[in-house]
């Protein structure tokens, strides 16, 4: 992602075509008023991805390269009965 471009509330206004056209291409775009930030255009692809709702913890497991190893019993989950080493107190 190329670097922020920031752009004046007037600048924005005027070159709307140009704003847009520079967020799908380069990334985020800064849009300040009065020399404050005031909002950040970003292409709708990348809204979408930050808006998504986050992935449940059961999907990510399921999406897992481990996921396929333990369905074909290439992967040992039994736990280790042993006591582990004698650590002294």
């Amino acid at each position: 992602m190329a670097t922020q471009r920031k752009w004046k509330l007037e600048d924005a206004k005027n070159r709307f075509s140009e704003l847009v056209r520079a967020a799908q291409d380069q990334g985020p775009q800064r849009v300040t008023k009065h020399g404050k930030d005031a909002v950040v255009v970003v292409a709708a692809w990348e809204y979408d991805r930050l808006a998504a709702p986050p992935e449940n913890l059961v999907e990510f497991m399921r999406k897992s390269p481990l996921a396929a190893a333990l369905a074909e019993g290439d992967l040992d989950l039994t736990r280790q009965q042993d006591l582990g080493r004698n650590v002294p107190l």
